[in-house]
């Protein structure tokens, strides 16, 4: 499978080719404050299988262990690297081209769940803005 992406300006490309790993939902408290949302979407990539394609993003240490990589250009939040597993890299799912391709299939950090977070699903859809 051949999974492309980047950043929102486009500055930021890249490329993976493999089977993904793991996808998910985390819940912890850095990737809401890194994110600005409740949650963040996530899918696991081999490291030996992903490389940038167009300008390398500028890099954010958030934890002794964890780096997050971003666009300097237009903030975009492209990944998450641990130095405890070093052969993946958590790509966030919404920079993918197409996040279709990679679903979640879990939820993790969920002690730090916001509370009317599982509600969502119930809340009114508007196909444009609301």
């Amino acid at each position: 499978m051949k999974l492309t992406g980047g950043c929102l300006c486009g500055a930021v490309r890249y490329e993976f080719e493999g089977r993904p790993g793991a996808a998910g939902w985390c819940h912890c408290r850095m990737c809401q404050r890194a994110s600005g949302a409740p949650a963040q979407t996530y899918v696991q990539l081999a490291a030996d299988a992903f490389r940038f394609t167009a300008a390398e993003p500028a890099v954010y240490r958030s934890s002794t262990h964890g780096k997050r990589r971003f666009c300097a250009v237009c903030g975009s939040q492209i990944d998450f690297r641990d130095a405890e597993e070093p052969d993946w890299i958590s790509v966030n799912s919404g920079t993918l081209d197409e996040p279709a391709l990679a679903p979640p299939d879990r939820h993790i950090w969920t002690e730090s769940e916001v509370s009317w977070f599982g509600k969502a699903g119930d809340l009114p859809r508007f196909d444009h803005g609301g």
